[in-house]
């Protein structure tokens, strides 16, 4: 695979796979983006610009999306919209993005006989009891709770059904929950880092007991390589590191590790419906491809992107005056009778 198409690869996951594939590859890297506000081009800093080219569009402008991929011999899609409390107050921008823009790609690699690889989340499988003692495998049900699940099912769905129907050379992957340099600060863990930093206390939702499977992007980005490389078309791989930690002691963790007291944070009331537990098994990618992670030290991880985000103000500075505002806003439409909101900001 020599050229490989990217879409999404101005976001967290996306940036950090492309930054991977020049690592571990020789392939020249075509990064499709709208640049929205979760896409950032300071991310691909550093990357030879001879191995690199970026196009600023959208992934449901047919047209483009064609023209691009006609020349590539893989596809990794990474493009969507991913926010679960942002689905919340408006779905629709996930709708078109999540669904539309990936049956865009999906007629595109058909018409072009292009290897596909897709890149959801378990959320698609809904949530655990905290006392379940199962994961998530390629069989669970899929029971999305929120617009944002809903909409990554859906993609799921048509990729499958692509596979299926047209012969199309796809795999999908479902991965838990990621952290690690370059992410948003909107998200869980860098939000709370950079509240730290910027000298506000930091929230915890409920009593934190939510627990999620944390992953570090490396891991994702390397796991992605092997099914890309060597997955059964038609598979879907479920990517996670044994990571499963709840909101409160991570929060405790950062706090320790930046030097502060472990009960310097606030409570405010949980949110309705709040996911419960992700857990992820990945032992078919494990056995099938032979993959292991390397951060499995959640407290290693969360150090280096501590460090990563007091070295980088420059990269998060403005995105967090902005998105602090927001959630200003969320939480005083919140307040307003009839709306309920059902996400997790993690």
């Amino acid at each position: 695979m020599k050229r490989i198409l990217v879409t999404g690869g101005a976001g967290f996951i996306g940036a950090n796979f492309v930054h991977y594939l020049i690592e571990h590859s020789d392939a020249h890297i075509t990064i499709l983006d709208s640049l929205t506000y979760a896409g950032n081009l300071a991310s691909l800093r550093g990357i030879p610009a001879a191995q690199l080219s970026t196009v600023i569009g959208d992934i449901t402008d047919a047209p483009l999306v064609d023209e691009l991929v006609s020349p590539s011999d893989a596809v990794v899609h990474f493009a969507a919209e991913s926010h679960n409390d942002n689905s919340l107050f408006d779905p629709r921008p996930f709708l078109e993005t999540n669904v539309v823009g990936t049956y865009t790609l999906l007629e595109a690699v058909r018409r072009h006989d292009v290897r596909f690889h897709h890149i959801s989340t378990d959320e698609v499988y809904g949530d655990l009891e905290l006392d379940d003692p199962n994961r998530f495998t390629d069989t669970t049900p899929y029971n999305p709770s929120s617009p944002y699940s809903s909409t990554k099912a859906a993609s799921d769905l048509l990729v499958r059904a692509w596979v299926r129907s047209f012969g199309v050379r796809a795999t999908i992957s479902n991965c838990s929950n990621n952290y690690g340099p370059y992410q948003h600060v909107e998200k869980f863990i860098p939000r709370q880092i950079t509240n730290i930093l910027a000298g506000v206390r930091p929230k915890l939702y409920g009593s934190g007991h939510n627990v999620r499977d944390w992953i570090h992007v490396d891991d994702h980005s390397s796991a992605v390589w092997e099914i890309l490389r060597r997955g059964t078309p038609g598979r879907t791989y479920l990517i996670g590191a044994d990571g499963e930690r709840n909101n409160h002691d991570v929060l405790e963790m950062i706090l320790v590790l930046m030097g502060r007291d472990p009960a310097a944070f606030d409570t405010v009331t949980d949110r309705p419906g709040h996911d419960l537990r992700y857990a992820i098994d990945a032992s078919v990618l494990r056995e099938e491809l032979g993959w292991r992670p390397a951060h499995q030290d959640l407290s290693a991880g969360l150090a280096q992107t501590i460090s990563w985000y007091r070295d980088n103000t420059w990269w998060w500075k403005d995105a967090k005056v902005a998105t602090e505002e927001r959630y200003v806003l969320q939480e005083a439409m919140l307040a307003a009778p009839g709306l309920h909101n059902d996400g997790d900001a993690s």
